[in-house]
């Protein structure tokens, strides 16, 4: 045997080793290594989508939040004045009944006042006439001096 031409034959089966895997074996090889590089490119290109919905929706709902909290402190705010409002028309009412019971007292205390006098009056004439009687140590007639006691009551 011959170094060459054994090396020759073994060029040879090399060539054809290269040839049956480069038409048999490589292609399935290449479709699945670049069906993998697709399946990665579409999942990475998936999460890249992901990420920026999940961005836009983290936006979303943050603007959600700050319209709420804006609104709530709107509805805060306006509870607040209503709640004010109640109050100044309840002392206002308070304040109106209170004027009301005021004046009711004074009118009852006039009317008490001017019954007082009346009776003091009274009560004055009738002494009067008693002292009157007795000084003069005799009976004087009501009915008869009736225009002088009404004028005493009016004079006191």
């Amino acid at each position: 045997m011959n170094i060459n031409g054994t090396l020759v034959a073994q060029a040879i089966v090399f060539a054809l080793l290269v040839l049956f895997t480069m038409k048999f074996v490589w292609p399935p090889i290449a479709a699945a290594l670049d069906e993998r590089a697709s399946k990665i490119a579409d999942g990475l290109a998936a999460a890249e989508k992901a990420k920026s919905e999940l961005s836009s929706a983290n936006q979303r709902v943050e603007t959600e939040l700050a319209q709420s909290r804006t609104e709530s402190a709107a509805r805060l705010a306006d509870a607040e004045r209503r709640g004010q409002a109640i109050v100044e028309e309840a002392k206002a009412k308070a304040a109106e009944e209170a004027g009301k019971i005021v004046a009711a007292a004074k009118a009852e205390a006039e009317l008490q006042t001017v019954k007082a006098r009346e009776t003091l009056r009274e009560q004055v004439a009738t002494l009067a006439v008693k002292g009157a009687e007795q000084i003069l140590r005799k009976e004087v007639d009501a009915g008869v001096h009736a225009s002088l006691l009404n004028q005493l009551k009016t004079e006191l």
